[in-house]
């Protein structure tokens, strides 16, 4: 079966979804192919800080109903240094806020938007393979699901939103892409738990046991993470375990963390990645499948976003006035802006983990980092302009 469209959008997560509706908006044709099922993408579990840019334009494409009625805005974050607190106040400092909102309910919100107008999304695709992308006709393979006739799709331009692993990035060429990884020894154990909130804001606790993170998922459920060993086996976490740690990590004077059941436990990795370029011919990668950073500085989905609005800018220059110029620049613009989403994810991972066998020096150093935050408005508002908005491009030049 042979199809046409203007852009074929490979992968159904935020960027993939996000891209689409850009499209739409303009009058452009896409087609977004998923391997996983619409039931698999919706029901992983995954934390969401949204930025203030994010959530703007969630609002101005008439995707934040939900988002408003059901997220938490959030004013600021707190700090906590062995028992001390310091709220770094993301509205007084740089009059933004950010939206705590799970990435897995933002699918749901975009899938369900998409299909109510008509946007083919096809799921459980298998095979799939990309064709001829350093050519004006790239063309994308897959089977269907339920069929094994080979379904062939044929465009203008391929956006590759399919994340890490997926194939969009082996089409280029090895000798025309540089790659950079980090691999941090340490992952984060993350609890969802039944309980009430323990905090209106996020609390970052640097202790001397390790990190540790309370946020929020709902008014029942909240997601709590703590530093463990990447290579730690969940099995030797029992729920008391668990539960005796983050007491302690998180203690302070007139605070008390609340306990619940726990409800799902795991422990994920953490590390940096960055493809350079990220584009090739006629390919263009967005999100994982061209960065990752650790999650503490809450960067990821939001970088997704700033990479398919900088691409849809480009893709609707292409169609309405013939230019090409947006999308040669592609890579460049949106790498400025990761390289400072990497500095800030690592800036912020160094100053609130424990390190491995750390020398007393480093420590001394790592808790003054700190201390100046607490103590000079000029370095909290850094963080907090860091950690409300990356965002470069102006949310007029994609509506």
């Amino acid at each position: 079966m042979r199809v046409r469209t203007q852009v074929a959008i490979i992968g159904a997560g935020p960027a993939g979804l996000m891209l689409s509706h850009l499209l739409h908006r303009h009058g452009i044709e896409s087609v977004v192919l998923e391997c996983r099922s619409r039931e698999e993408i919706e029901g992983t579990i995954r934390a969401g800080v949204l930025e203030f840019g994010t959530t703007r334009l969630m609002t101005a494409l008439d995707l934040g109903a939900r988002m408003e009625r059901e997220g938490h805005v959030h004013d600021g974050i707190e700090l906590r240094v062995n028992g001390r607190r310091f709220k770094v106040d993301f509205q007084e400092l740089v009059g933004k806020t950010i939206t705590v909102y799970a990435q897995h309910e933002v699918i749901k919100d975009l899938v369900a938007a998409r299909m109510a107008q008509g946007g083919p999304i096809l799921f459980e695709v298998a095979d799939v393979a990309l064709h001829d992308v350093d050519s004006h006709h790239p063309r994308v393979t897959c089977r269907v699901a339920g069929s094994d006739e080979v379904y062939e799709l044929e465009c203008d331009f391929i956006a590759g939103c399919d994340g890490y692993h997926g194939p969009s990035r082996q089409h280029i060429p090895a000798s025309a892409r540089n790659e950079y990884h980090k691999v941090y020894p340490y992952g984060w154990l993350g609890i969802l738990a039944e309980a009430p909130p323990s905090s209106p804001i996020l609390i970052y606790s640097h202790h001397a046991g390790g990190f540790a993170l309370v946020s929020t998922r709902s008014p029942e459920i909240q997601r709590l993470y703590l530093q463990v060993d990447r290579d730690e086996d969940i099995r030797n976490w029992s729920d008391d375990r668990i539960w005796t740690e983050l007491h302690r990590r998180t203690a302070a004077d007139g605070w008390r963390l609340i306990d619940g059941p726990i409800i799902q436990k795991s422990i994920v990795g953490m590390r940096s990645f960055v493809c350079d370029p990220m584009q090739y011919g006629r390919l263009f990668l967005a999100g994982d499948a061209a960065h990752i950073v650790p999650p503490t500085g809450a960067k990821g989905l939001n970088l997704a976003v700033g990479d398919v609005q900088v691409l849809a800018r480009g893709i609707v220059a292409y169609y309405r006035e013939g230019r090409t110029d947006l999308l040669a620049s592609y890579s460049a613009t949106c790498l400025d802006r990761v390289w400072r989403a990497e500095r800030f994810s690592w800036y912020m991972t160094m100053m609130l983990h424990r390190h491995p066998n750390q020398a007393e020096f480093d420590y001394r150093i790592q808790l003054a980092e700190l201390a100046h935050v607490m103590h000079s408005r000029h370095a909290a508002a850094a963080l907090a302009e860091c950690y409300t908005d990356l965002s470069t491009e102006p949310l007029e030049s994609v509506l």
